[in-house]
């Protein structure tokens, strides 16, 4: 149960942890300059990473059954 917490590191370790490296303007991905790219694509990722979090959680099946 709480290893399933720890998928809330994965989003802060992307979108923070390796924006140094992502930290250019060229190339240009979507129309967008790569550190743009970079953090709309973490956005969309932490909401999935949630989705998955919270269909894998135990608790919220208790509440399905009442």
């Amino acid at each position: 149960m709480k290893r399933l917490y720890f998928l809330t590191v994965i989003p802060f370790i992307g979108m923070l942890g390796f924006l140094p490296f992502a930290n250019r303007v060229e190339p240009f991905v979507l129309g967008m300059p790569f550190v743009m790219f970079w953090v709309v694509l973490w956005t969309v990722l932490t909401s999935a990473t949630l989705a998955i979090m919270y269909k894998l959680d135990p608790r919220n099946k208790e509440d399905e059954k009442k």
